[in-house]
């Protein structure tokens, strides 16, 4: 071997023995960082996702809280009504503390006869309302009003309100507690002005009543904003009026005999009463009963007028 190739081979060796050491020592230990560098990164991400639960806002849970600031019952509990989102049907089981305060409730009322107590239930806006009601809020409190009914609580001494709460939160799909309570008491003149009103509501619905027009096979009914705001005023009427009833009639035109449009106007009036009951008005406050083609609003000549008179109307007595 010359001394040429030799000194070649010598360049070659170090330059492949300064290859070895150099990743080794150097890049060896930046992969070792760069990996070290990445595990921190997916710590800080884990930290960062502990931050965000921690900053989620809590689910919203309002108490059951009964309180007369101008008499001398207070009643709270941690407990309330829970509903679930966008339902207006109380959730199951309810607490016995609450029947408890619900009791105690019922004997205040009935030594404070010019009481009342005002249910308001809550909503937000990106719940839907399949209620009956103008709002989901009031549907609720009407749900409330109803379990009041079955504890002993008359439902003249209820008055409903619905409250739009964009500032409540779900727990899941239930929102837990979405019903404030409070308390009414009339001053002297209200009670005659009361009776004015019902008067005035009564000639309102008589002159303006509920229509619902739909398809025999129909097994829901959609209602215009109107209709709702019809039906809140009809159950206003029924809770404050004693004796008063919902009058469910179903009428028809004039195809077919009178004796299978009978059965027809009756099966219209059965399925408007049933979602009547559906959305909180007690059974024994409505009467259904089939018109058949007798009493017309229109002309049965054209299809557009027996259209009109295939109709199920919801008045008051």
């Amino acid at each position: 071997m010359s001394r040429k190739t030799a000194y070649l081979l010598g360049i070659l060796l170090t330059i492949l023995i300064g290859t070895y050491f150099y990743w080794n020592f150097c890049c060896g230990g930046d992969v070792s960082s760069g990996a070290n560098h990445n595990k921190e990164e997916l710590v800080d991400t884990g930290t960062r996702g502990e931050d965000a639960n921690a900053s989620k806002v809590s689910a919203t849970s309002n108490p059951f809280s009964l309180n007369d600031s101008e008499g001398d019952f207070s009643f709270n509990s941690n407990d309330n009504f829970n509903f679930g989102t966008s339902g207006f049907n109380i959730l199951q089981p309810i607490s016995e503390t609450i029947n408890s305060g619900i009791d105690k409730l019922q004997i205040y009322l009935g030594g404070n006869e010019n009481k009342s107590i005002d249910i308001t239930g809550l909503y937000v806006s990106s719940e839907e309302n399949s209620s009956a009601f103008p709002d989901l809020g009031m549907a609720r409190a009407n749900a409330v009003k109803s379990y009041l009914i079955t504890r002993g609580i008359p439902s003249s001494r209820v008055n409903l309100f619905g409250s739009l709460s964009d500032n409540m939160e779900a727990d899941g799909k239930i929102y837990r507690g979405p019903i404030n309570f409070g308390f009414s008491e009339p001053d002297d003149n209200s009670a005659a002005n009361q009776k004015a009103d019902l008067d005035a509501l009564r000639k309102r619905i008589h002159a303006d009543p509920l229509i619902l027009n739909f398809a025999a096979a129909q097994s829901s009914i959609n209602l215009t904003e109107t209709q709702r705001q019809k039906i809140a005023d009809i159950i206003r009427y029924l809770d404050k009026s004693e004796g008063g009833k919902a009058i469910v009639a179903g009428h028809t035109d004039n195809t077919g005999s009178r004796a299978g449009n009978i059965s027809i106007g009756q099966k219209r009036a059965n399925f408007a009463k049933e979602y009547l009951v559906r959305n909180g008005i007690s059974e024994a406050r409505i009467s259904a009963i089939g018109k058949g083609p007798d009493e017309p609003i229109t002309s049965n000549a054209t299809e557009e007028g027996r259209a009109q008179n295939r109709r199920t109307v919801v008045t008051v007595n």
